[in-house]
């Protein structure tokens, strides 16, 4: 699994887990995630966690903003799939956003990238709970093929962005699974960080750019 990969727990291993969390197992929309056909995602390993897929499950605002890790076997992964696609996740957006969410995806097909969506938006694109606020970011990945240039990609979002009614938010992801954010590149930093699903290092700006993979 990959980086913001959404996988789905039965509902019968859902609260066998949650029979070890019992401080969860009381809260009514945690009880009945699974049972609403809601997934769980990916996350970065904490130190000691070895066993088992590591999953996060964060809450809209109404219900504290927390962010919930679990550790999940991973015979009770029924289903894993990526995030939702910018199309999807649009018809949650605030009406405002549409046209940056139309003309982001527009821009990512003439790219040959893949557009998609995470964070706030996509949870209540899935969920149909209130996740958007009136701070909320768009964050979203652009998933980019070899042959991509980044460094004008990560230009035109800047003018995507100075149009924009929100901050954008967002992740260039090479093939390998290695992402950085758009804006560090823009701004023409030596180093980024470079960020995979075991990790986060710094990398010369200069080799991320040739394909070299972190150590």
């Amino acid at each position: 699994m990959n980086r913001h990969d959404l996988a789905y727990v039965s509902p019968a291993a859902w609260r066998t887990l949650l029979r070890t969390h019992a401080e969860l197992a009381e809260d009514p929309t945690v009880a009945s995630w699974a049972d609403r056909d809601w997934p769980l995602v990916r996350r970065r390993a904490n130190p000691g966690e070895w066993q088992g897929v590591p999953l996060g499950l964060p809450l809209p605002p109404s219900a504290g903003k927390k962010r919930l890790a679990f550790l999940v076997p991973a015979e009770d992964i029924v289903a894993v799939v990526p995030s939702p696609s910018m199309v999807f996740a649009s018809r949650a957006a605030p009406p405002s956003w549409r046209p940056t969410l139309l003309r982001l995806g527009q821009f990512a097909a003439q790219q040959g990238a893949e557009a998609r969506v995470f964070g706030s938006l996509a949870w209540q694109a899935i969920t149909g709970l209130d996740y958007l606020t009136g701070r909320s970011d768009l964050d979203f990945t652009l998933h980019v093929h070899r042959n991509t240039q980044l460094r004008p990609l990560a230009d035109e979002l800047a003018r995507m962005e100075a149009d924009a009614p929100m901050r954008l938010d967002g992740e260039l992801i090479r093939g390998d699974g290695c992402a950085v954010n758009w804006r560090e590149l823009h701004g023409g930093a030596c180093e980024l960080l470079v960020k995979t699903v075991a990790g986060v290092t710094l990398l010369d700006t200069g080799q991320f750019l040739s394909g070299r993979v972190p150590a």
